[in-house]
């Protein structure tokens, strides 16, 4: 029991209490304390395993980012060689091309000197037959013919073997 005053002094209050209740309050409020404080370590530890479980989801998000940026930059690096691939084939055809165009013309420039070769000697030879044919001898002689061929030249060696 108790006697409480207001402040300004002019409402006197008097507490009764009882004792059994007062320990019963009591008890009841450690209780809820204790409950509360059960309830603070539970929300503590649910905190933990949230945090530890983002983490989780976090680090494995990152892990198939990366992996699928890994297979990405492979797919690209391959395409990119397989480009290079294509323009050195192609480069190499041009050059082949070109280098078969020139060697077709040089062959074809060869034999067309080699044949103006062929074509000057032989007219040389009709010449000397003709002329051969048309002196009258009174002796019986031949004409023997040899010819050399070389990457520059046109030879023809001709002998007359007298009989």
């Amino acid at each position: 029991m108790g006697i409480k005053f207001c402040s300004e002094g002019h409402l006197i209050v008097i507490v009764v209490e009882d004792i059994e209740e007062t320990i019963q309050w009591r008890l009841l409020e450690k209780k809820k304390e204790k409950i509360k404080k059960k309830h603070q370590k539970r929300q503590k530890a649910a905190t933990i395993i949230q945090a530890w479980w983002r983490g989780t989801l976090v680090r494995r998000t990152l892990l198939h980012m990366a992996l699928r940026a890994w297979i990405i930059q492979c797919w690209w690096r391959t395409t990119l060689l397989r480009l290079l691939e294509k323009k050195r084939r192609a480069a190499l055809v041009s050059y082949i091309t070109t280098e078969r165009a020139v060697i077709k013309l040089q062959s074809l420039v060869r034999m067309w000197r080699i044949h103006w070769r062929y074509c000057q000697v032989l007219n040389a030879l009709y010449v000397i037959q003709c002329h051969w044919q048309c002196h009258n001898c009174q002796t019986c002689a031949l004409l023997r013919g040899h010819c050399v061929v070389t990457a520059t030249h046109l030879q023809f060696h001709i002998e007359i073997i007298n009989c």
